[in-house]
């Protein structure tokens, strides 16, 4: 595939008649508003990140979390020499296919849709972005969703192959296999990702390790004093992060977290107290790591590939070994002090049977429970794993609050 964008790249799934605003607009700024106006994309603001999405104005939802990664992933691109659009539209429609309840919802209908080829987040991502999202029909009268360039869609996909044996993450459904043939029509073998999908991906770590970070200090669920203080405190977190989020051995992550608690940008961390001057030194904080994670790793792929441009095959990204295990670090401290804070368990088994008893119902009163967009689709569907996949689709279409509301109205009337 070339590595510049060109005809190819800019083509769609769907044939769309020329369509001239008299601003010139390229296909990519158009993917970009696509996204931004979708349903999908607006259900995000009630989406859990970390925290349960509304249960503080400060926390971030699904939603600002992609618009955070979508601008450092614009800016990241933009310094490759990548389409800024094609990074950016990515970094907005990275997590469209997140269900309720964040990761906690995800893993609940990987098990429910065991029969049905599992789910995934990223897989249901390309399944909104080109079926069940509505903008685009085709010439057969089905959806095409947003009909996104094939530039756009192949930098969303962050895993590009089917499931695989003894791995949790993939990016395609068996009958959603078509449109990826088609958006990966001639990509290297073997799984490779475009270069802005690698920049999509680390900009969606630094965001979410940093950001995550900051919301448990200001919510007041981490606190750095335990790691300052206490070397088993430091060795148990290095553990969880060498089983969760990095290849590395506990004591090389036990090195590089000495060093991170030791930078001055951290220091004045051990005592926040929500005050507008602690707030001022946590924000410097967020400022000074994502800048790092970001600068470093665009002058790393610049020393092995000269400065550019880069773009879709041109170069792959390179991450330094110890700014990824700082990134995982940082991840782990929001795993540890803020998914596993006491009760969370409890939390997270309610949330789980929520969603099994909503998909259950509704397979037992679909179609007339479904909502409009999705009951079509079920009286299509040709046997009953591709109706249940339909149920799933509707149940991860819900935001948090909607699903709770759901399961009010169908299972505890």
């Amino acid at each position: 595939m070339s590595a510049r964008p060109g005809a190819e790249d800019g083509a769609r799934f769907v044939v769309e008649p020329p369509k001239d605003t008299g601003y010139g607009r390229s296909p990519y700024e158009r993917d970009r508003a696509r996204v931004l106006h979708s349903a999908a994309f607006r259900r995000l603001a009630a989406k859990t990140q970390v925290h349960t999405a509304g249960t503080d104005d400060f926390l971030r939802t699904r939603l600002t979390h992609s618009l955070e990664v979508a601008q450092i992933a614009r800016e990241m691109g933009a310094r490759l020499g990548c389409d800024p659009d094609v990074v950016d539209t990515a970094g907005l429609a990275h997590d469209l296919g997140h269900p309720p309840f964040g990761h906690n919802g995800e893993d609940a209908l990987d098990v429910i849709a065991a029969g049905c080829g599992g789910f995934e987040g990223n897989a249901q991502t390309l399944r909104v972005l080109t079926r069940l999202e509505a903008k685009v029909l085709g010439p057969d009268g089905r959806s095409a969703g947003l009909n996104l360039t094939r530039a756009s869609l192949d930098a969303v996909s962050k895993y590009p192959w089917e499931r695989r044996p003894g791995e949790r993450k993939f990016g395609v459904y068996a009958d959603d296999r078509p449109v990826f043939d088609w958006l990966r029509a001639g990509a290297p073998p073997g799984g490779r990702r475009c270069l802005e999908a690698q920049v999509m991906d680390w900009a969606d770590d630094v965001a979410y390790s940093v950001h995550d970070v900051e919301d448990g200090i200001h919510g007041g669920y981490v606190s750095l004093r335990p790691l300052l203080a206490d070397p088993e405190e430091r060795r148990a977190l290095c553990a969880d992060v060498a089983a969760t989020y990095s290849g590395e051995a506990p004591e090389d992550l036990h090195e590089v977290l000495v060093e991170l608690l030791a930078e001055p940008a951290l220091a004045p961390l051990a005592a926040y107290d929500g005050s507008h001057g602690a707030l001022a030194a946590l924000k410097a904080t967020t400022s000074v790591l994502t800048g790092r994670f970001v600068a470093t790793v665009v002058a790393a792929t610049e020393d092995r590939h000269s400065p550019g441009p880069h773009r879709r095959y041109a170069a792959d990204l390179v991450v330094p070994r110890r700014i990824r295990a700082q990134c995982a670090l940082l991840k782990g401290i929001a795993l540890r002090y803020v998914m596993r804070r006491p009760g969370a368990g409890t939390r997270y088994a309610q949330q789980r049977e929520i969603l099994a008893e909503l998909v259950a119902v509704l397979v037992d009163r679909a179609p007339d429970a479904l909502d409009p967009v999705f009951a079509p689709l079920w009286r299509e569907a040709p046997d009953d794993l591709a109706r249940q996949r339909v149920v799933i689709d509707q149940v991860a279409s819900l935001t948090d609050p909607a699903a709770l509301a759901w399961h009010v109205r169908l299972v505890r009337r």
